[in-house]
């Protein structure tokens, strides 16, 4: 045992002196986390930032994604570099992202690597680190902090990234072969070993690192009997060559772990031998730089993963989890939104068992080919598992067939939910180094089906991690969200074959199986009395006031003492002090009591059973029960009714009383509503003080029906809080008329507008829906070019629809997406037009503590809190404006000020001083041109504009030939159109031209008279593609001087471009067609003034004669 021993400590030595001269070769990994940040300064007006990091250690860089408008973002990304110097220091700097110009640094930390080795595990931990400014000059000492974990790994594996970094060449050191060691515990041992191997390491350091070896070797148990045969020297044996000597000495190990192979070095044979017949052999040790540092450190894990069931993996799994939520969807949209009559479990072994053909089927379909799996595994933390797959991906018309690499890892497995997390790597598209595509699988429980089939929910999401920054961003996005609908719509083709797809009908079809297994118990009149008045306190009271009543009927009056007087009878002793105060005392509960049983027994109804009528959008709520509603700070418990309102209807229920866990089981239909409802505010009241003790909202548009059927809602208020109040409903909401309802929505929109809204097709329709998240029965009314005014303008479009106002821009691949609700805007401005912007403007402001989620959007906030948005330069501001007022009356208004705002927009429109609009542009600046008090009335002057004889007449006489006027048609409610025609002769325009005109007449409100607008286009004119006219003529009776009425004229310029000579044919304009029409309505009231005095002859003749 003498020569073992020491020829343990002398390979010991030799290994000692190879790891010291391996160091300056071994590469070496930093790998750094990046967790969160906290306290960061804000860059941006409206108090946000849109921080991400920055990292770099020497001429290495990285950085994560960027977290728009946060102040404290999340990223939990992990980098790994690899180490050239340990006098290096590692750079981690916070910056703000900024579109247009340089990025704004926030603040930075420095780590130096020499820190890192002083540590004993090599390792800083997870920890906070205060960020500080770029000089030491800066004013602004406060930045945030920073949460990273940095630590150093010393094994040989290279990852894919540090790969392309050049190693320097590794000395030629021979191995001693002369005395193998077959110990696999050494050779294990060895392997978990965590050496520096930089050529720079500090000798303190390498001393410290190298302190610890040689006791974890000389610890080592003795050998068996069978190694010590084998380790002694001999002559060779006559098969030498066919079982070469075992290389698991202590320096094969190390030589192995710190040294790269050279090229022309001869491959390495590892060979079992008897001693390692009882266990496999692990052939990935063979070679160190294929293999992942994971399996050397457990090789037992590394050989048992792939061999294991992926349920098995999972149960692991599961096992590990601590109630981790599911993940939200990724940024970059959902690719697949579906529902499946498969339970959980069945729908995740389709998708991800190793056994199943549908990934297989997919490539067929996509043409992709070289498709390989790898067998899913845990990894070291055994905290999720993963599986790697490899492909060629078809060519396209714009990409040559390239090479992919999918890394799928899952995130959650557990409760029946499944997310897995997958990235894509295409190193050979043009830029695919500089972005990775993630894919985020969720599968949930699906809705109840009434067939009691399980169901399953699949949502697949997607967006683009880019991790170097490159020109053409918005190009890449673009060809990735192409590429990804295709390949998806071909992925939900293969899983429809496979699986029945669960329809949104089935799962409502069981909505009066559930409502009617509701049953409501109804509190009659007596049990409210006995709840009240059957109690010790009230009983005792009463009794007490009947003795006192009998006592004063049998007791004579008394004479007076002391200061008593005739009507004032005090007590004459204590005793009768104390009963007077019982008497007060218990008078005060009698009169409490009763107050609280009379309030009671006047809302002891519901609206419980009442039924729903008409037809359209009906709503359905089944309140069932609620839980921890005390109030904060106090054991006193509440008389509980909840108040639903949807669309200005509210429905309650029955009290509850004294509960904090109420029962109620009860059941409201709200009648039909022409309008899809968009929130149903929920409110707890106490009866007993009629305060709001608890509130909470329920949002259409954000939630799925299917989660409405069975929902709780979490109360907030003056409820405790810790308790954690929260109420139990099943709402259902279904439409029971289809799609007449739309219609009749659009024509009654359409009657609101003045002209004819047409249905937007499917594909469209599906496409706004896709883009702001919006239930499937939501439809576009109207969508217009604008600019959203921040701080700079910003292009894009405004969608409108029954129940939303969206704004969506793209520019460069910067997206800017929101949207609030029609029933959260307060008031609807128009800013006037001014030099820099030649059109009108709009304000939409929303009601205080309204519209947060669409904050970013804002111009600002008024004195009140209240949101602000500015909307500018519409290509029809009058269409836009319109239609806005329209569903805004329709949607947000009560009937008591749709009512008020319909009658002052009637009279604010038809009185000529507003300059109302029924379908002229209103950006157009009206001048008054003519203006007269003619001697006939309004009647007789509305002859001009008949089409008769007279209007044919005066216009021939004005100069314009072949007039010809179709017949007045009613378009609206008191509003008639017509068309008219006619050509220039050359005395009115040398130039001749024609006139085509739309007119519109309706009479005035309040007011005997009527008012006539035209809007003419001219042709063959100069410059006559530049701009129209629009007139306007109101003409009222006097009432004052019979037979005689007022006329105006107003006439405005609509310029559709620009020209240099706009001032001047604007006064030539005027000029001219005022003194036109001054000579026009001279003959016309000549002409009818004779007319009118003929008849008067005629008529007064026979009675003279």
């Amino acid at each position: 045992m003498t020569k073992p021993a020491a020829r343990s400590a002398s390979t010991v030595s030799e290994a000692v002196a190879v790891a010291e001269s391996a160091r300056r070769v071994a590469p070496m990994k930093l790998l750094v986390r990046v967790v969160e940040a906290r306290g960061l300064p804000a860059v941006h007006l409206n108090g946000s930032s849109d921080p991400f990091v920055k990292l770099k250690l020497g001429k290495r860089r990285a950085k994560t994604a960027v977290v728009k408008r946060s102040l404290a973002p999340a990223w939990d990304e992990e980098f790994s570099f690899l180490v050239g110097d340990v006098a290096e220091e590692l750079v981690v700097s916070v910056l703000n992202e900024d579109k247009y110009f340089s990025n704004d640094l926030l603040g930075l930390v420095r780590v130096p690597l020499s820190q890192v080795m002083e540590t004993d595990d090599l390792s800083l931990g997870t920890q906070w680190y205060q960020l500080q400014p770029k000089s030491k000059k800066s004013k602004k000492k406060c930045r945030g902090e920073v949460c990273l974990h940095v630590s150093l790994s010393t094994r040989t594996h290279v990852s894919d990234e540090s790969q392309s970094v050049p190693h320097p060449p590794s000395d030629d050191l021979a191995s001693s072969s002369d005395s193998p060691i077959e110990r696999k515990t050494l050779s294990t041992t060895c392997s978990c070993i965590d050496l520096s191997a930089v050529s720079s390491i500090e000798p303190r350091a390498t001393h410290s690192s190298f302190e610890r070896f040689p006791d974890s070797i000389l610890d080592l148990p003795a050998r068996s009997s069978v190694e010590e045969a084998a380790s002694e020297p001999g002559p060779p044996a006559a098969d030498t060559d066919a079982t070469p000597p075992n290389p698991s000495s202590v320096v094969e190990v190390l030589s192995r772990y710190f040294f790269r192979k050279p090229e022309n070095a001869a491959p390495t044979v590892q060979h079992p031998t008897a001693s390692d017949t009882d266990q496999p052999v692990d052939h990935r040790l063979q070679e160190p730089n294929a293999s992942s540092s994971e399996d050397r450190e457990i090789p037992e894990k590394g050989t048992v993963a792939p061999e294991s069931s992926l349920d098995e993996l999972l149960k692991v799994m599961e096992s590990k989890d601590q109630g981790s939520e599911m993940p939200v969807n990724l940024p970059g949209g959902v690719l697949v939104d579906e529902s499946y009559v498969a339970a959980p479990t069945e729908l995740n072994s389709l998708l991800f068992s190793p056994s199943s053909d549908f990934w297989p089927a997919v490539a067929e379909l996509q043409g992709t080919s070289g498709f390989q799996i790898e067998p899913w595994k845990l990894d070291s933390n055994e905290s999720c598992v993963q599986r790697t797959l490899t492909y060629t991906k078809a060519a396209s018309k714009l990409v040559k067939a390239v090479k992919a690499t999918e890394e799928q890892k899952y995130l959650k497995a557990a409760a029946n939910s499944y997310a897995v997390f997958s990235v894509v790597s295409t190193p050979d598209v043009p830029c695919g180094n500089c972005f990775k595509v993630e894919i985020l699988y969720c599968i949930t429980p699906g809705p109840h089906l009434s067939s009691e089939e399980q169901t399953s929910h699949l949502t697949v999401s997607w967006r683009v991690n880019f991790v170097q920054s490159t020109m053409i961003k918005g190009m890449i996005e673009n060809g990735a969200k192409q590429g990804m609908a295709e390949g998806y719509a071909q992925f939900s083709e293969v899983l429809n074959q496979k699986l029945k797809v669960a329809e949104l009908d089935d799962a409502n079809s069981n909505k009066e199986k559930i409502l009617a297994s509701l049953h409501a118990q109804k509190e009659t009149g007596w049990r409210l009395i006995v709840r009240f008045l059957g109690n010790f306190t009230f009983i005792f009271s009463v009794a007490i006031a009947l003795y006192v009543i009998a006592h004063l009927h049998l007791s004579k009056p008394d004479v007076t003492h002391g200061l008593e007087y005739f009507g004032l009878d005090l007590p004459d002793s204590i005793g009768e002090v104390v009963v007077c105060a019982v008497l007060i005392l218990q008078g005060q509960s009698i009169v409490k009591v009763t107050r609280r049983f009379l309030c009671a027994w006047k809302q002891r109804g519901s609206d419980h059973g009442v039924k729903a009528h008409g037809d359209g959008w009906l709503l359905t709520v089944a309140l069932i029960e609620g839980t921890g509603i005390t109030a904060t700070g106090s054991s006193d418990l509440f008389d509980i009714y909840v108040v639903f309102t949807c669309n200005a209807k509210r429905k309650t229920s029955s009290i509850k009383f004294q509960t904090s866990d109420p029962k109620w089981n009860e059941i409201f239909e709200f009648d039909a509503m022409d309008d899809p409802p968009s929130r149903m505010d929920v409110a707890i009241y106490d009866s007993s003080g009629q305060c709001v003790i608890g509130h909470t909202e329920v949002n259409f548009l954000k939630n799925n029906l299917s989660e409405l059927t069975d929902i709780w809602l979490p109360l907030n208020g003056k409820c405790d809080q810790a308790s954690n109040p929260k109420l139990h409903l099943r709402i259902f909401l279904n439409n029971s008329r289809g799609t007449e309802v739309v219609m009749n929505y659009l024509a009654k929109m359409g009657k609101e507008v003045g002209k004819k809204i047409n249905l937007r097709s499917t594909q469209t329709n599906v496409a706004f829906r896709k883009l702001f998240a919006l239930p499937p029965e939501e439809f576009l009314i109207d969508d217009f070019t604008c600019h959203l005014k921040r701080k700079m303008p910003l292009q894009g479009r405004l969608f409108f629809s029954p129940r939303i106002v969206g704004f969506y821009a793209n520019i460069f691949g910067h997206k800017t997406k929101f949207f609030f609700l029609w029933e959260d805007v307060d008031d609807i401005q128009v800013i006037p037009a001014t030099l820099s912007i030649g059109s009108p403007s709009l304000m939409i402001i929303l009601r205080k503590d309204r519209g947060l989620e669409a904050k970013h959007g804002a111009k600002g906030t008024d004195h009140h809190g209240r949101l602000k948005f500015n909307f500018q330069s519409f290509v029809s501001f009058n269409d836009a404006y319109r239609i806005i007022t329209a569903i805004w009356k329709i949607r947000a208004l009560s009937p008591e000020q749709k009512g008020e705002a319909i009658e002052k927009d009637e009279v604010k429109e038809l009185l000529p001083e507003e300059g109302g609009s029924l379908f002229t542009n209103v950006d157009v600046k009206m001048s008054e041109i003519f203006s007269s008090v003619l001697s006939v009335d309004v009647e007789s002057l509305m002859e001009m504009f008949s089409g008769g004889p007279l209007e044919h007449k005066m216009m021939q006489k004005a100069g314009c030939i072949d007039y010809t006027a179709t017949q007045w048609e009613l378009v609206g409610c008191n509003i008639q159109q017509r068309q008219t025609s006619y050509k220039f002769d050359k005395n009115l325009s040398r130039y001749g031209g024609e006139a085509t005109t739309t007119e519109q007449k309706y009479s005035l409100v309040n007011q005997d008279g009527w008012a006539i607008e035209k809007v003419m286009t001219l042709q063959g004119v100069l410059l006559a593609d530049y701009f129209n006219l629009q007139m306007k003529y109101y003409m009222t009776n006097i009432p004052s001087k019979p037979n005689t009425c007022s006329m105006l004229v107003l006439l405005g310029i609509a310029w559709l471009k620009s020209n240099k000579q706009q001032k001047k044919v604007t006064k030539t304009i005027i000029s001219n067609t005022s003194n036109r029409l001054k000579e026009l309505f001279a003959e016309v009231e000549k002409e009818l003034t004779s007319k009118n005095g003929s008849l008067l002859n005629a008529a007064t003749g026979p009675t003279t004669a």
